[in-house]
């Protein structure tokens, strides 16, 4: 092995191609393995550590830049992501378990340091140690797709106070072994952290606002903004003695509302997710040293000791989140994720470890038992959050089956009788004719007009021979898309629009025809241009004023006569969806069949109850249409709505409408089905400010 390392070129761009082979290659192999792939990539530290192959060095200077950069990059998106609406109205809930999973962790790690001997000081680090928690399992749950959960909001929010306090509390404990510590300089530090977060949250926002507003569509520039706003509040932490973890996580925070409605947040999480934050974790890997952890915890009171503290966390994390249930009324599932959130101590709490360590406060043994401590945490707090969060109702927020309100003004919406224009973009010769078909289908039965759309690239030079080109091709597939219309009967205006970028020719061209729905053709998703630009059809879903109906046809919409919808919950959303279904199926005396799926552990009164409501719904849909309700108990809902899909021709599912880096946001629910079905797909996304 030493010879072929001696192979190897000393030159930082050796570590860089192996984290990105460990990235791509990982992840993936733990998955496979039911375990997350965080997971994977800790255990690669590990392997390629100093303990292991020796391949990478915790302690180069490019390890940690790129290492810094994925912590800061976490605690960042954990902040961009936040509803602030949400956050706002559990900012009082966040600061309890705050001090609930602060305190608790404190005192018991204080108790557990004094029982072993240690003075009052060091015990009280020892707590502090345990107080703190770093998000290892946020992008587990952004995954998910559980962020505005307020299980996982409140633990967020949580987060910045227990990692701010247990900072403050080493600056005392050092500053108390020193000699160094007084009244005046707690004061100080107080007062300089409220006036830093005062600038950071409303100048941030602020600049940032303005900045976007004169800037536009400038993309590129406005994502080196972000960029320049995560690290100048990184770098200003620093100066006033806070963790830069605290500065991206209030930079998130500050920008949220500008950033939140721009198609830059795509960009931002997939430059984050894809490279800094996997590096931050391989990193957190290569500082776990084995050799020094079997060493310690050979001696026995060692052990006792190791075995105490990890104990103690598992436990004093456990009642914070155990109390926080019974005032708040959360259950079990949410209870459950906000423990195992708030389990993982690495970023905050090796800082605060070494910096005792350094100063003479602990010794070496609490330093590997810390190690120790690391090592179990991060593997199994992403562990339980992937089993508990998988239980948590999705961001989107759904009314119960039961009692339920629904938004007039959207249900207004939803049966309104505007004039009726499809929009359907074409650009596939292939599958402009099912497409073009669809939209007539839907066009002739409202009365309305559909409107097929080319759109050419333009061109610096309006005279470039390639821009006439471009638009003689247009033409030609207007001019088979006019043929395919006409058989319908179905008033045909067709249009060729010259623009720098398909998305915004498509979503501007609906506006300006007043389009009452927009059909495409499916693209893939999966590609690396795709998922960092975002492809078309995940723009337009983003973009339009109106709804999108996004398709994969199998054969001529009139050949199909069995539709299925899915059903999670009843909701002005989902009732949007049923009606594009109803709408079709009138068309041509098709059947519709809708399918609720419940847990095995689901009551016949619980069934009976949605049955109920879901008719009192339906009242309120144009066109009326019959329609058969299936009701099933099945504990994997993707399953069993993949094997009801083997009995009908088309398969009809809501997309949500949110952005996340790499295609179009759909539950994971929604991504196996659409993977495993093998008859026809509509994903139907209604306008992003419908229901707000």
């Amino acid at each position: 092995m030493e010879n072929i390392l001696e192979l190897l070129p000393d030159s930082p761009i050796v570590g860089f191609t192996i984290l990105l082979l460990v990235i791509l290659f990982v992840p993936p192999i733990f998955e496979k393995l039911k375990l997350p792939g965080l997971v994977g990539l800790l255990v690669a530290g590990v392997c390629l550590g100093p303990d292991g192959l020796g391949l990478l060095n915790a302690e180069s200077d490019t390890m940690k830049l790129l290492s810094d950069i994925g912590k800061i990059y976490l605690m960042f998106v954990a902040g961009l992501e936040i509803d602030l609406e949400e956050f706002r109205k559990t900012k009082d809930r966040s600061l309890s378990f705050g001090v609930l999973t602060f305190l608790i962790p404190l005192g018991m790690g204080t108790m557990v340091g004094l029982a072993f001997g240690m003075g009052l000081n060091a015990s009280i680090l020892i707590g502090s140690l345990l107080a703190s928690h770093t998000l290892l399992g946020y992008p587990i749950v952004n995954r998910l797709g559980v962020v505005n959960n307020e299980a996982v909001t409140v633990t967020v929010g949580a987060t910045i106070f227990t990692d701010i306090a247990a900072l403050l509390v080493l600056a005392i404990c050092v500053s108390i072994h020193g000699g160094d510590f007084s009244a005046a300089s707690l004061v100080i530090q107080l007062g300089s952290l409220a006036i830093y977060s005062a600038i950071v949250l409303f100048g941030f926002d602020w600049a940032g606002k303005e900045y976007f507003r004169r800037t536009g569509d400038e993309e590129s520039n406005q994502f080196l903004f972000i960029l320049l706003a995560v690290f100048l509040a990184s770098v200003g932490a620093q100066i006033i003695n806070v963790d830069k973890i605290v500065g991206a996580f209030l930079a998130g925070l500050a920008v949220n509302d500008v950033v939140g409605r721009s198609p830059v947040e795509d960009k931002i999480e997939f430059v984050g997710s894809t490279l800094f934050i996997p590096f931050f974790f391989v990193g957190m890997g290569l500082l776990l040293n084995v050799s020094s952890m079997i060493s310690t915890l050979t001696i026995p009171s060692q052990l006792v000791l190791t075995v105490a503290i990890v104990g103690v966390l598992f436990v004093s994390k456990f009642l914070a989140a155990f109390f926080i249930k019974f005032i708040y009324a959360y259950n079990w599932n949410q209870t459950l994720t906000m423990w195992s959130l708030s389990l993982p101590q690495v970023a905050a709490t090796l800082a605060a470890a070494v910096a005792g360590f350094n100063a003479g406060l602990i010794e070496e043994s609490i330093l590997n038992i810390v190690i120790v401590l690391m090592l179990v945490t991060a593997v199994s707090g992403p562990i339980l959050t992937t089993r508990f969060a998988r239980k948590l109702k999705t961001t989107t927020p759904q009314p119960d089956d039961g009692g339920l309100e629904f938004n007039k003004e959207a249900i207004r919406k939803v049966n309104s009788h505007r004039p009726f224009t499809v929009l359907v973009p074409i650009c596939n010769p292939h599958t402009q004719r099912y497409l073009v078909e669809m939209g007539s289908l839907l066009a002739h039965h409202e009365k309305g007009i559909v409107v097929p759309l080319s759109i050419t690239k333009a061109h610096v030079h309006m005279d470039e021979p390639q821009l006439d080109q471009g638009i003689e091709i247009s033409e030609r597939l207007l001019e088979k898309a006019k043929e395919v219309a006409s058989q319908f009967e179905v008033q045909v205006e067709t249009l060729t629009r010259i623009d720098d970028d398909v998305t915004h020719g498509i979503s501007r061209s609906a506006k300006e025809k007043e389009a009452s729905l927009i059909v495409m053709g499916w693209s893939p998703t999966n590609s690396i241009q795709a998922r960092l630009f975002g492809n078309t059809i995940d723009n337009v879903f983003w973009s339009s004023h109106c709804p999108v109906a996004v398709m994969r046809l199998l054969e001529e919409p009139i050949n199909i006569h069995k539709i299925l919808v899915p059903m999670k919950n009843i909701s002005p959303q989902t009732l949007e969806t049923v009606r594009f279904a109803m709408l079709f199926a009138d068309t041509h005396q098709s059947q519709v069949t809708l399918l609720h799926i419940k847990d095995r552990k689901a009551s016949k009164d619980e069934l009976y109850s949605f049955e109920e409501n879901l008719k009192k719904a339906l009242e309120t849909i144009q066109p009326k249409v019959e329609f058969d309700l299936k009701l099933m108990r099945h504990d994997n809902a993707s399953e069993a709505i993949v094997h009801t899909a083997r009995n009908f021709e088309l398969v009809v599912l809501r997309s949500i409408r949110r952005r996340t880096a790499g295609g179009l946001a759909v539950s994971d629910i929604t991504t196996r089905v659409i993977e495993e079905i093998s008859c026809s797909v509509v994903l139907f996304g209604e306008p992003n400010s419908m229901y707000q």
